[in-house]
């Protein structure tokens, strides 16, 4: 199974989801190694104020030889959202996304992300720019988004075929309304309509976090591919993990000095990544992710988290998993 997005040709069936303050090219690249098929990069505003912003252009980075380079862009303006693909394309952007999923208030707020799917008349009109934009940079262009507004109004299908026509090349759609947030159920059923729908590549979304679940969704939906999300917080290794349990049959977890080698390798990507004060902040979510629950871990949670530089964090880190005897 396998599709092409232009000229990249897409093998495999787990895609990374984007993940905004998560998926930056340290943790596309981890995903990847461990087998993700595909990764979306964090979202990026495509407002011009916003554009040439620190925390913005530092979302806009690539790990050496990721190959698509996607970027997800976010907007309610379609002028914006041409010229800011045309900006994104000119950083190295090789696949462009569109978030029409975004279900958190202060995106709904200014009418981006999933606000647009009650938003009809005005996502129609960006899509239809993405398209045009698309076509003249012959760069591709995709779409997130969800099942609709709430429960009286679900148009996934109908802004599907707005994609479709418009010349988008792939669709994932996860399986909750904005009202359903990341808690209601996911609306599978949903999913396996736009799906069998649509000819092109539709991707599903939404609670899939082991072997079963995803070669379930897979078969029952009909779609090209699954995108994981949440399940990989602190769990980048999952892909292979789903991989070899679908590929024998058998249940495959890594072995926690797999794990402990991996969590020391995205550290050393992340602080080439950023500037020490900023990555020493920024990977103790990662930590967190990584070890809660781990044993011995609360015994070190304060100092690893209080931690105040690289060498500070570090020696904590590598003591921890040495007492423990997984170095």
């Amino acid at each position: 199974m396998g599709f092409n997005l232009g000229q990249y040709r897409i093998d495999g069936v787990l895609f990374l989801a984007p993940m905004a303050g998560v998926t930056d090219a340290p943790f596309r690249r981890l995903c990847r190694q461990f087998g993700a098929d595909y990764a979306v990069g964090e979202m990026l505003a495509s407002a011009p104020q916003l554009r040439n912003s620190r925390k913005t252009l530092a979302r806009l980075k690539f790990f050496d030889k990721e190959c698509p380079r996607v970027v997800q862009l976010l907007g309610a303006d379609p002028v914006a959202l041409s010229e800011a693909f045309h900006w994104a394309v000119e950083a190295g952007a090789e696949v462009i996304d569109f978030n029409m999923g975004c279900p958190a208030k202060k995106v709904c707020n200014v009418a981006c992300g999933s606000a647009l799917m009650r938003e009809e008349t005005q996502a129609r009109k960006i899509l239809e720019a993405l398209g045009e934009v698309s076509q003249k940079c012959a760069v591709p262009v995709t779409l997130k988004c969800r099942t609709g507004w709430d429960e009286a109004h679900k148009n996934a299908l109908q802004v599907g075929h707005w994609a479709e026509e418009a010349g988008f090349a792939m669709l994932t759609v996860h399986g909750r309304t904005r009202a359903g947030a990341f808690e209601s159920q996911v609306e599978y059923d949903t999913i396996a309509q736009v799906a069998s729908e649509l000819t092109i590549p539709v991707v599903a979304n939404g609670d899939i976090a082991d072997a079963n679940r995803a070669s379930a969704v897979l078969r029952y939906t009909g779609a090209q591919a699954v995108m994981i999300g949440r399940a990989a917080l602190g769990r980048p290794w999952l892909f292979k993990e789903i991989k070899e349990t679908l590929r024998s049959g058998v249940p495959f977890e890594l072995s926690r000095k797999e794990k402990v080698e991996a969590i020391l390798t995205h550290r050393q990507w992340h602080f080439e990544c950023y500037p020490e004060p900023v990555a020493v902040m920024t990977f103790r979510k990662h930590l967190l992710w990584y070890l809660t629950g781990w044993p011995g871990f609360e015994e070190v949670r304060s100092d690893l988290c209080q931690a105040l530089d690289a060498l500070m964090q570090g020696r904590c880190l590598l003591d921890y998993f040495k007492r423990q005897g997984w170095l």
